[in-house]
């Protein structure tokens, strides 16, 4: 009887694949190893392949065989930044589901795991919206990654946390650049439509009259002549000013103050890549102002994969993500779904893992509330430091002298 159940146990293995969509960060292959490892110790899946840069790799089926890396070594790679299998930005059409379906037939692969954003999310809903309506036997699950922060459904997403680290620790340093020579200086943070790393450089602040001093995300309209009057404020009284601007900020009309004009196959137009909006912002306030030392930096992709700031939060949530997604996969329970991140009610920071309909996460957009905004639209509030503080750590102090 015993060696029955064994059989039919083992008859029911499937194997699984896993991949990486969309823009790397510091976290995204814990969430891949937490995959592997919750797939090594489950009965009911066999082989564990890995496909490279993402659904290019099933349809090229370029695969990596994850259940014959060494332990030592996938935690290695799971402390490494940036996307290990590689990644991709695609958007899949309907051909190519029916091609992924039968190269994933061929392995016997049952379960399709997608770590990545809400774009990501959209390919694994259209994947799953083929299979069903194709007959393909096949599960579906999105894991969680974005340093936007702007899932839906979630409290926060893995890669935020850390994302938002490295901002509060470069405006700990530009502030104390800033202090020391004076002038404006204005850097330009990711984030697209989302404001939340911009407001994460308000974790940097040491003293009262710390950067930034100004900071503004999309989630308010921007003016050109406020933004100017409010950087001559700050100037008349420090002598100094440290601006944290939102790459995707827009008018009062809803237009990109600056964008690239680029589009990925989601439909994303490309917004700070090129340096420009700093740049602008910068030439400005020199006109509107004639302050000479006027400066501006793009952080840019610096805040995806920077070695050695993940944040300690951020490294186990996002692995916990990797470990619950093959873990409702495997439960039987659930067909597909979109894991998410819920915040425990209570002084102590916790959190616990759920899964959510696909549809609910799939291209839409999370953004700040205005219960983090200040009234004037220039700042953040109490209620957001409190929010992303213990996401990002502890943080180093800042003595001065003068």
């Amino acid at each position: 009887m015993k060696a029955e159940k064994r059989m039919k146990a083992k008859s029911a293995k499937r194997n699984m694949v896993i991949a990486q969509s969309g823009g790397p960060s510091m976290v995204i292959n814990q969430s891949l190893v937490g995959a592997v490892m919750a797939a090594r110790g489950s009965e009911s899946i066999g082989r564990i392949y890995g496909a490279v840069h993402g659904i290019d790799g099933i349809l090229s089926e370029q695969f990596v065989d994850l259940r014959k890396i060494p332990a030592k070594h996938l935690e290695a790679v799971a402390a490494t930044p940036s996307s290990a299998l590689g990644s991709v930005r695609r958007k899949p059409t309907e051909e190519d589901c029916l091609k992924i379906f039968e190269v994933l037939r061929k392995r016997d692969i049952g379960y399709f795991f997608y770590i990545g954003g809400n774009d990501t999310a959209e390919t694994v809903h259209i994947v799953d919206t083929v299979a069903k309506r194709s007959g393909a036997d096949l599960r579906c699950f999105h894991i969680p990654k974005t340093i936007d922060n702007d899932l839906r459904q979630n409290d926060h997403t893995p890669g935020f946390g850390s994302a938002a680290r490295f901002v509060a620790l470069a405006f700990m340093g530009d502030n104390l650049d800033n202090l020391a020579l004076g002038g404006v200086k204005i850097n330009i943070v990711m984030g697209r439509h989302a404001g939340f790393l911009t407001a994460a450089s308000a974790l940097g602040r040491r003293h009262p009259d710390d950067g930034p001093h100004l900071i503004y995300l999309p989630e308010r309209p921007f003016d050109m002549a406020r933004f100017a009057a409010d950087v001559k404020g700050v100037m008349d009284k420090l002598g100094r000013c440290v601006v944290a601007v939102s790459e995707g900020i827009c008018d009062a009309a809803g237009a990109p103050i600056l964008s690239g004009g680029e589009k990925d196959s989601h439909g994303n137009v490309q917004l700070s890549g090129t340096g420009a909006l700093g740049d602008l912002l910068a030439r400005e306030i020199k006109a509107r102002l004639g302050i000479k030392r006027v400066r501006a930096d793009t952080f840019g992709y610096l805040q995806r994969s920077f070695p050695t700031v993940a944040s300690e939060a951020d490294s186990l949530e996002a692995l916990g993500a990797g470990m619950a997604a093959v873990q409702n996969a495997t439960s039987g329970k659930v067909r597909s779904a979109s894991i998410a991140i819920v915040r425990r009610p209570g002084r102590k920071y916790a959190v616990e893992f759920t899964c959510v309909p696909l549809r609910s996460v799939a291209k839409n957009t999370r953004h700040v509330p205005s219960s983090f905004i200040n009234k004037a639209g220039n700042d953040v509030t109490q209620a957001f430091l409190d929010y992303a503080a213990p996401l990002v750590g502890d943080l180093p102090l800042m003595a001065r002298l003068i």
